[in-house]
């Protein structure tokens, strides 16, 4: 390949995608910045990573390049033209079928596009913490070091000590409960929950206010306190990273049932004669059907009964559920008739 190699000017390979390419140019652009890096050189090294990131972050013209290098990508190809019309991508169209690439000459625009900031520095030599408003790419990664020229720990100040180099902190989190029916836990749901928060306008400095809806997966079974949580979703800030929004399963009161982690509860009021004498009552479920009960022995106040598979699923195992646990309530009269009283002496034995 003649001419120049946007690869080797931006330290990366032909097999580089498409996010190593944005980070080998910000990396190389903010090291080279002529504003920050007064070597000789400089400037002009700047101008060079501004034109491999104008062409290798295009898909079209690195195409061209790929197969005919730069003397190809600017029309200047072995033989003259390319067999049959080029991709252009922001190239244009000579005579025949010749592909003229040129680069608009402005690195400072390229860099500006990229950063969607005219100063995205103020953030290392200014009072502001990270990047800001780096139009997206505002993670820098913790060896990346693009200020490596003016050594480790920091910039240099005016009078040529070292200043500090800050880095972000991130707000703490946002915890949200999420009262969620039983019904849930035992089907799984998915919940739409609309949040509203501060985001940063292109500018890196000014906010807006906007509504975003976060997504919640409920499983079955999920037990009360489990976290659900979204990175970085709270409000936006030049000076911090954005807070993580976390919401907390909270089981929500259900009129008939109580929970005992997949087990479930259920009160069955109970007349006097049937805790004595026996009976058929109907038990309630979570999906809405009634199993009926047959009590063939005396009920005690502190007997309970046991409905296997009839509980919420297991978290680890939600093919199979808890038991419903059945507790009964006895309920005796409030006054009887001497003779009542008399007839139960003789039929109710003391022991």
């Amino acid at each position: 390949m003649m001419g120049k190699d946007y690869y080797q000017i931006l330290g990366i390979t032909k097999s580089s995608n498409e996010d190593e390419i944005k980070k080998a140019y910000k990396k190389m652009a903010l090291k080279y910045h002529p504003d920050k890096n007064k070597s000789p050189g400089a400037e002009e090294k700047f101008k060079e990573i501004a034109e491999a990131y104008d062409v290798l972050g295009d898909p079209k013209k690195r195409e061209v390049f790929d197969k005919y290098g730069e003397e190809g990508l600017k029309g200047g190809m072995p033989g003259g033209q390319a067999n049959g019309p080029m991709p252009g991508g922001g190239g244009r169209a000579g005579t025949g079928n010749t592909y003229h690439y040129t680069f608009h000459g402005d690195p400072h625009q390229t860099f500006k596009m990229f950063f969607g900031d005219d100063d995205p520095f103020r953030s290392f030599f200014g009072g502001h913490q990270g990047f800001g408003g780096l139009g997206g790419h505002e993670h820098m990664e913790v060896d990346d070091d693009p200020f490596g020229h003016f050594g480790r720990g920091g910039g240099m100040n005016m009078m040529g000590g070292r200043q500090p180099q800050r880095s972000k902190r991130q707000d703490p989190a946002i915890v949200k409960e999420l009262q969620t029916p039983m019904e849930e836990i035992l089907n799984g749901a998915t919940r739409k929950l609309k949040i509203t928060r501060k985001v940063m306008n292109s500018d890196g400095r000014s906010v807006r206010t906007e509504d975003k809806i976060l997504t919640v997966e409920i499983k079955k079974g999920w037990k009360a306190g489990t976290k659900i949580t979204f990175p970085k979703e709270g409000d936006q800030s030049p000076n911090s990273v954005p807070a993580d929004v976390v919401f907390i399963i909270k089981d929500k009161p259900h009129p008939l049932f109580k929970r005992e982690g997949s087990d479930i509860r259920y009160k069955a009021t109970l007349p006097l004669r049937d805790a004595l004498c026996g009976g058929t009552i109907n038990i309630p479920t979570l999906d809405g059907r009634q199993i009926p009960l047959n009590l063939s022995e005396v009920v005690k106040p502190q007997t309970v009964r046991r409905i296997q598979g009839e509980g919420l699923p297991h978290p680890k195992q939600p093919s199979k559920r808890g038991d419903l646990i059945i507790e009964f309530d006895i309920k005796f009269p409030s006054n009887i008739s001497p003779s009542v009283r008399s007839k139960l002496k003789e039929l109710i034995p003391t022991s």
